[in-house]
C-alpha cells in the first residue's frame, strides 16, 4: 500500500514539472516575438519663431472719447419774431452763413428816428457856428459884449456833444438791426432745430436756436495713469513738436485718424489718479463723431533696432520671464529673459536673446528642459507696432 502511494506522488510530481517547463517555454517564445522598447521618448511637437531685429514705436494708451473742437449755441441778441430760419437740421454751415432772421421792422423805425435826430442837431449846430462868426465879428466893432460871444461858444459845445450822441445812437440802432439777421459765428455742423419759424424769442432764452459743432478738425480727450506724465513731458521736450496721436476704434482693430496732442492738464485728478490729454484731428471724413468712444495710443519715442518675440512665447514663473529656446541639436533649452514692454502680439525683449535664436511660440506646456522638439511651422515674423508702457 505505502509503495502504491510512493508511485502515484512519484507520476504527479513528474506530470507538475512537465507542466512548469511548457509554461516557461512557451512565455519565453512569447517574450521573443514582443516589439523592443524605444531607447529614447518621442520628440514633442512645437511652432517656433526666430528672434528679430526691428524697431518698435513706444507710447502709451488709453480710451477716450471724441468731442467737436467747438461748440458754439446759437441765441439772439434781441427780442424779436423769428421770421425765417435759413438750415436745415444736420447741415454743414460756414462761418457767416445765414442761419435765421428776425422782424427787422422795429429796428428800422428806430434807426430812422435816430438819423433824423442827429440831423436835426446838425442843422443847429450850423445855424450855432454861424451865430459865432457873427458875434465874433461885432465885439471887434464893439457892437456885441464878450458875454455874447462865451455863451455862443458853449451853445456850439453843447450842440457838437448833441451830434455826437446822435451818430453814436444811430451806430447802436445800426448795430441792432444787424442783429435781427443771424449768421453762423464758426464753420460746423447744425444739430437740431430748437425754434420754429413765427416764435418770439428772446435775449435771455436759454436753449438758443442751434447748436454748431466744429467737427474738422475734431478733439479726443483721453486720460492716462499719473505714471506716464513724466514720460510726456521728455517726449515732448526730446522731440520738440507735438506728439503723435493715434485714433482707432474701441477694438482696436481699424485706424481713425492720426493727429497731434495740443493739452496735458495742469493738474492730476486725485480721486482717479489720472491725468487728461487733448488731441486734435483732421477729420474731413468725419471718421470721428462727437460721444464716440475712441482707443487712443500717444507716440512716446522708438526703440531702434529691438529684439523682439511673438508675445506668447514668454512664459512666466516666480523666477521671471523665460523663454524655451531651441538649440543646434534640437532640444529645447530654458532661457530666463527681461521683458522691456508688450505690444499688440509681440514683446520686447531686453536681455537674454539674440537675433536669429529660435525660439517655442506653441506647445510650451509639454516642455521640459534637454527634450527633443520638432517643429511643425513657424510663426509669422513679428508684427512692427507700437509698444507700450
Amino acid at each position: 500500500m505505502n509503495r502504491t502511494l510512493r508511485i502515484v506522488a512519484s507520476v504527479a510530481a513528474l506530470v507538475a514539472l512537465a507542466v512548469v517547463v511548457r509554461w516557461v517555454s512557451t512565455s519565453a517564445q512569447a517574450q521573443d516575438k514582443r516589439p523592443a522598447k524605444s531607447a529614447g521618448a518621442a520628440p514633442i511637437v512645437v511652432t517656433t519663431a526666430t528672434v528679430q531685429t526691428q524697431d518698435v514705436p513706444v507710447y502709451s494708451g488709453g480710451l477716450g472719447a471724441v468731442a467737436p473742437w467747438a461748440t458754439v449755441t446759437v441765441r439772439t441778441r434781441i427780442d424779436g419774431e423769428l421770421v425765417r430760419v435759413g438750415f436745415v437740421e444736420g447741415q454743414n454751415v460756414k462761418t457767416g452763413q445765414v442761419l435765421a432772421q428776425l422782424d427787422n421792422r422795429p429796428m428800422l423805425a428806430q434807426l430812422a428816428q435816430a438819423q433824423a435826430q442827429e440831423a436835426k442837431d446838425r442843422a443847429q449846430l450850423a445855424n450855432a457856428h454861424t451865430d459865432l462868426g457873427r458875434y465874433t465879428g461885432l465885439i471887434k466893432e464893439d457892437a456885441a459884449t464878450q458875454q455874447q460871444v462865451d455863451t455862443q461858444k458853449a451853445l456850439v459845445a453843447q450842440l457838437e456833444a448833441a451830434v455826437q450822441t446822435d451818430a453814436a445812437q444811430v451806430q447802436y440802432q445800426k448795430v441792432q438791426l444787424a442783429y435781427t439777421t443771424i449768421a453762423a459765428p464758426i464753420s460746423g455742423r447744425t444739430g437740431a432745430r430748437l425754434v420754429d419759424a413765427g416764435n418770439i424769442v428772446h435775449a435771455g432764452d436759454a436753449n438758443g436756436l442751434v447748436v454748431i459743432n466744429q467737427l474738422d478738425p475734431a478733439g479726443v480727450v483721453f486720460t492716462l495713469p499719473e505714471e506716464v506724465v513724466q514720460d510726456v513731458i521728455r517726449a515732448q521736450q526730446n522731440a520738440g513738436a507735438p506728439l503723435t496721436v493715434t485714433a482707432l476704434t474701441r477694438d482696436g482693430a481699424k485706424l481713425l485718424a492720426q493727429g497731434q496732442l495740443t493739452l496735458l492738464n495742469n493738474q492730476v485728478d486725485t480721486t482717479t489718479g489720472t491725468v487728461q490729454l487733448k488731441a486734435r484731428f483732421p477729420n474731413g471724413g468725419s471718421a470721428l463723431w462727437p460721444g464716440q468712444f475712441v482707443n487712443v495710443r500717444l507716440l512716446l519715442g522708438r526703440r531702434d533696432h529691438a529684439l523682439t518675440v511673438p508675445q506668447t512665447t514668454v512664459q512666466r514663473s516666480q523666477n521671471g520671464s523665460y523663454v524655451y529656446v531651441v538649440d543646434a541639436q534640437k532640444r529645447a533649452q530654458i532661457r530666463t529673459v527681461h521683458v522691456a514692454l508688450e505690444q499688440d502680439g509681440i514683446s520686447v525683449i531686453d536681455s537674454g536673446l539674440k537675433a536669429g535664436e529660435r525660439v517655442v511660440v506653441n506647445g510650451q506646456y509639454k516642455l521640459k528642459p534637454d527634450v527633443l522638439v520638432v517643429e511643425s511651422g513657424q510663426a509669422g515674423k513679428p508684427a512692427g507696432g507700437e509698444g507700450t508702457r
